[in-house]
This record gives structure tokens, sequence and C-alpha cells, in this order.
């Protein structure tokens, strides 16, 4: 079953589960449909360049084949999203050469555009600074620490499904967060927002 909202595709993620396990293999391009747009947004973001899409067909094949194992009323989204992670890991640790900050942000803007096309070109250019100095500054982080705020606000998951997408506790989500959020409050004053808002939490 599919619906639209605000011009996403939207899925009853648990029907579409239970008719490919009961044997209707076709149900899954529900979910593929629906969860290709933020993978390979995943995918780019986390490094994969230009090979991002491979490496999001290769991630719905290895989620395809593992549903046997997937947990009954579970999200779907940041399970995915920690497949996309490791087949992009795997796809950087062989790559013969590492990605330009540039191409990133190329690459990440071009995925999935954040500003609207009728914004005020001023106010455009303005995001378009700030996300760069973001992704600058997420390149001096460690790899947890880059993860954690990624997947928390480039790709705006909440707590539950960061922890659930990095397989991790949801303490741990918080605490390493907390660490990324105030090393990056150094290097970028206008995360002392953010900063604040990761430290209170959501349970």
């Amino acid at each position: 079953m599919r619906t639209r909202e605000g011009g996403r595709i939207v899925v009853d993620e648990a029907v579409v589960i239970a008719r490919v396990r009961a044997g209707e293999p076709e149900a899954y391009a529900d979910l593929v449909r629906a969860h290709t747009g933020i993978a390979i947004r995943a995918a780019r973001a986390l490094g994969a360049g230009a090979d991002a899409e491979d490496v999001v067909q290769q991630a719905f094949i290895k989620a395809y084949c593992s549903l046997g194992r997937f947990r009954d009323g579970a999200a779907f989204k940041p399970w995915l999203l920690s497949i996309v992670a490791n087949e992009t890991r795997n796809t950087v640790r062989t790559a013969v050469r590492q990605r330009t900050l540039a191409g990133r942000e190329a690459a990440f803007v071009e995925a999935e555009p954040l500003i609207p096309e009728a914004a005020d070109p001023a106010v455009a250019a303005l995001e378009t600074e700030r996300r760069t100095a973001l992704l600058a500054a997420l390149e001096q982080l460690s790899e947890e620490h880059r993860l954690v705020v990624t997947y928390r606000y480039l790709l705006e998951m909440d707590e539950p499904e960061t922890a659930q997408a990095l397989g991790w506790p949801r303490g741990t989500v918080k605490s390493r967060l907390n660490r990324a959020l105030r090393k990056l409050s150094r290097l970028l004053p206008d995360f002392g927002a953010l900063e604040r808002e990761g430290g209170e939490g959501h349970e």
C-alpha cells in the first residue's frame, strides 16, 4: 500500500515486508521507490561519490536477502541506512583515492536539493556557504562523530532512528553527538544552538 505525503511516497512497510516474505518479491519495489532518495543522499554524504548508486543498489539487494532476519515492528529506513553505511565504508576503503571535500559537497547537493528554487538568492547563497563550512568541519572529526552528526542533521533522522542505523545504544548516540557538537561549536559558531539541542536530547 502506497500513499503520498508532501510529495513523498509513503508505504506501509510492515505490509510490504509481509508480502515479500509471503512470496511476492515484486512488492519490494515499493520499498525501493520509497527509500532510494535518502539512501543515495546518505551514500553520497558519507563519501561514496560516483559509486553512490551502485552502493545503494547493493544495499537494497543485501536488505532484500536479509528480510528474513528483519525484526518485526522495526523501522525499515534506519535498518537500510545501516547497510548503506557499511557498503559505503567498504567502497571508500577499496577506492584508489579519497574523494575531495568539494566533490562531496557537490554530490550531496546534487543528490537532494535542500534549498527551494524559489528561495531568495542571498539566502540560498548563505545556506550553501554554511553547508560547505559544515562539511569542511565534519572532515576534521573522527569517523564516529562524523557519522552521528551526518545522520542526525544532514539526513534529519531522530535519535532512535540514528541509534538503529548506527547500531549503537541511544545513550551512546547522545554522548557521541554531544562531544561531536562541542567540537563543531569550536569550529562553527552557528553550531552552538545545535549543541544545546543535542545536550537536551529527546527520550
